[in-house]
């Protein structure tokens, strides 16, 4: 299965974005608001990023290290008219495996559910590759499989981690608490530390 920048960027264009929640996801939302005030200087990446409200979010709470790397020039085009005060420079237009920058920290939201399962151990040891010592990667999950052909594609916790156990310390992977409606029973929690 080949999702090039021409499909994601055409389902930009055609609003087919069905996964894109229009706002921060709440389980995310309380993540962030419980960031210290020392944090605000560490690296961050959210690959996958798509319309980014995410990175809007640690923009405005005062984040100057946000970085969102995606291969749909329409979506990063859609962020940037959207938040015109946050750094151009950090809109990275490549494939998130090309990403040669260290980060704290890596925010994950549908990216992993929208790449081909057959990189899901590649992603894994990427994201170990992009990280800093004792770096971690927090997100979300989707915790049921999905009946698909194309993008975005399900899986559950043992699957998870037996790509991420090789590369991380599993700090936390739960059912959350606090999703948004539509997503209520469908999503894990995680939180993975980068062993050495």
């Amino acid at each position: 299965m080949e999702w090039s920048k021409s499909y994601w960027n055409d389902r930009y264009k055609a609003e087919e974005i069905g996964w894109d929640l229009g706002q921060v996801s709440p389980p995310l939302k309380a993540y962030f608001d419980g960031l210290p005030e020392s944090d605000k200087a560490i690296t961050i990446l959210i690959p996958g990023g798509g319309n980014a409200y995410e990175a809007e979010y640690l923009h405005h709470l005062g984040f100057k290290n946000v970085f969102v790397v995606d291969v749909s020039e329409r979506a990063l085009l859609n962020f940037k008219t959207r938040v015109p005060s946050f750094p151009e420079e950090h809109l990275l237009h490549q494939n998130f495996f090309e990403v040669e920058l260290t980060f704290d920290l890596i925010i994950e939201q549908t990216f992993f559910c929208a790449l081909d399962p057959k990189l899901r151990p590649d992603y894994a040891r990427k994201m170990h590759e992009l990280l800093t010592v004792n770096g971690m990667v927090t997100g979300l999950l989707f915790n049921f499989p999905l009946a698909s052909t194309q993008p975005p594609f399900g899986g559950e916790t043992l699957e998870y981690l037996t790509y991420f156990e090789p590369y991380f310390k599993v700090t936390v992977m739960e059912p959350c608490y606090n999703s948004i409606e539509s997503r209520a029973g469908k999503e894990l929690f995680f939180s993975l530390t980068k062993q050495k």
